[in-house]
């Protein structure tokens, strides 16, 4: 339930980025939202890997959500290097690719995805 509620809020955060740096690509001077959104997206993201270990682990379920948030956290991190690096040939496109995967994680861990997806196969 918590793992959901963070991927729930890394969606939202990682979209609200694309919404941000819409506004930076198209009039100067909107940096400061961007770049206060990068923060909160590296944080949600570090959120999002703490609650997939600790469901995790006293469980011994599969480890296959702390693989991802902390793909997603290392995805996050070349996104904010190459931001401040100014490589926009790459940081937009990370920026699209890592809120795709937002979606589809998102998407994979509603109750009920995996067994609809097993009887119409």
């Amino acid at each position: 339930m918590l793992v959901r509620a963070a991927v729930s809020l890394q969606t939202v955060a990682v979209f609200v980025q694309a919404v941000t740096a819409g506004l930076v690509l198209s009039a100067p001077g909107r940096g400061a939202l961007h770049s206060a959104g990068a923060y909160t997206v590296f944080v949600v993201a570090l959120v999002h890997l703490a609650v997939a270990a600790l469901a995790w682990r006293p469980g011994g379920g599969s480890p296959r959500p702390v693989l991802y948030a902390a793909g997603f956290l290392g995805l996050t991190l070349a996104q904010v290097a190459l931001g401040i690096a100014h490589v926009k040939a790459l940081h937009v496109p990370l920026g699209v690719l890592m809120f795709g995967l937002s979606v589809v994680q998102f998407v994979w861990m509603r109750p009920g995805f995996r067994a609809h997806l097993a009887t119409t196969s």
